[in-house]
């Protein structure tokens, strides 16, 4: 069945493709930017990436400010701090370089510089007035999407608890997708960044919000990235899937942007927020734990999704089909190296019931679910999770 209305807004500027990120200066000035303030990454230094980023500013002599102080799961005040310094250095455009964290601390500092306040004042939804200073995005992971997503997650610094900011004036006004930059990413990172993508088209595919446009989108990510991370992940310098999983990562993105995520994220955030899990590895483990629980409220499109992750369904009965979608995340998981359960990333068990009352708390991906969770559900998942794959 349709949805009976659905709206998509998707206003970002993109340019894909290798090398694309030499165009930098001509993009910044495009938007009337003079100064650009560079919020990035750590690992992107720590790659070598960020002479790739700065040299086309140095080229066309265009000034620009460097802010790395970031963390992979960032607090508010990392935002705040970053709008202060942008401010004093009189920068008029933002580039966020690096993967969801140094974008998110970009969009967010973008919106600050122009509605004042502190970031946690716009946590939530529809809360942010003016439209922010341009805002650039250069992902150099294949994973977050936050390049086309409204959204912008934090770490609460004075609640432990991860929660974003939400609402149109986030997007960014452009991106620029160079799969060479991702070349250097360590295995690790590609997987735990890969499944996130991978998550987010999933998830979006199987929302309660779903429509004909979102799947379009997802079901062309789930089948990009469960064909190329393996890829990726064996030979790091395989262009051809480095440049399939960025295409599939900004797809996954597009897919959340219009439809939401689900169960994954909620229950994703308290690792984050408690235990300083990173988001990506948080979703990964989760992932097909979730995705057992949720087959009756959807079959068929489970079925869909093991069919083009490669999988014969033609023969089987729907739940039997709907049931491979687990077998083939599960096997994804394992290709690429993901811990089979949450006692391996360390989780006391006896805080699972503090996790799922925050999970519970995060009321969007919660209604987007295919099946709404009872609080004993969520338990169950999450110890199902601890207790790992038999």
């Amino acid at each position: 069945m349709l949805p009976k209305t659905f709206t998509i807004t998707q206003p970002t500027r993109l340019t894909f493709g290798a090398g694309s990120v030499d165009t930098l200066a001509t993009l910044v000035r495009s938007f009337g930017g003079t100064k650009a303030f560079l919020v990035v990454d750590p690992g992107v230094k720590q790659a070598g990436l960020l002479d790739k980023i700065t040299a086309p500013l140095k080229r066309d002599q265009l000034a620009f400010e460097i802010y790395d102080k970031l963390t992979p799961e960032p607090g508010l005040k990392l935002a705040d701090n970053g709008c202060k310094l942008a401010k004093k250095a009189g920068c008029d455009c933002v580039v966020g370089v690096g993967g969801g964290s140094a974008m998110d601390v970009a969009k967010a500092v973008a919106i600050l510089m122009t509605n004042g306040g502190k970031a946690e004042d716009y946590l939530g939804l529809g809360k942010i007035k003016k439209p922010g200073v341009p805002k650039i995005m250069v992902p150099t992971t294949a994973g977050t999407g936050a390049e086309v997503t409204f959204t912008a997650v934090f770490i609460n610094e004075k609640t432990k608890s991860k929660g974003g900011m939400n609402g149109d004036p986030l997007y960014p006004e452009a991106a620029l997708l160079d799969p060479e930059l991702t070349l250097s990413m360590p295995p690790h990172v590609t997987a735990a960044t890969g499944i996130d993508a991978f998550i987010h088209a999933v998830e979006a595919y199987l929302s309660t919000q779903a429509h004909p446009i979102s799947d379009m989108y997802a079901l062309e990510a789930i089948e990009l990235i469960s064909q190329n991370l393996p890829r990726a992940y064996a030979h790091g310098g395989n262009l051809d899937a480095r440049t399939n999983m960025m295409l599939g990562s900004l797809l996954g993105g597009k897919a959340l942007a219009t439809a939401g995520v689900g169960l994954v994220h909620a229950m994703s955030y308290p690792l984050g927020g408690m235990f300083g899990i990173p988001h990506g590895l948080a979703n990964a483990v989760l992932l097909p734990y979730v995705i057992e629980y949720n087959l009756i409220g959807n079959p068929s499109k489970y079925a869909a999704v093991a069919e083009v992750m490669g999988y014969d369904t033609s023969d089987l009965p729907l739940r039997e089909a709907a049931a491979l979608a687990v077998e083939a995340i599960y096997n994804l998981n394992r290709d690429v190296g993901i811990p089979g359960s949450l006692a391996e990333l360390g989780i006391p068990a006896e805080r699972i019931e503090e996790m799922a009352d925050i999970a519970l708390t995060v009321t969007r991906p919660v209604e987007n679910n295919p099946r709404r969770p009872t609080r004993a559900d969520v338990i169950q998942v999450y110890q199902n999770a601890m207790a790992g794959w038999e």
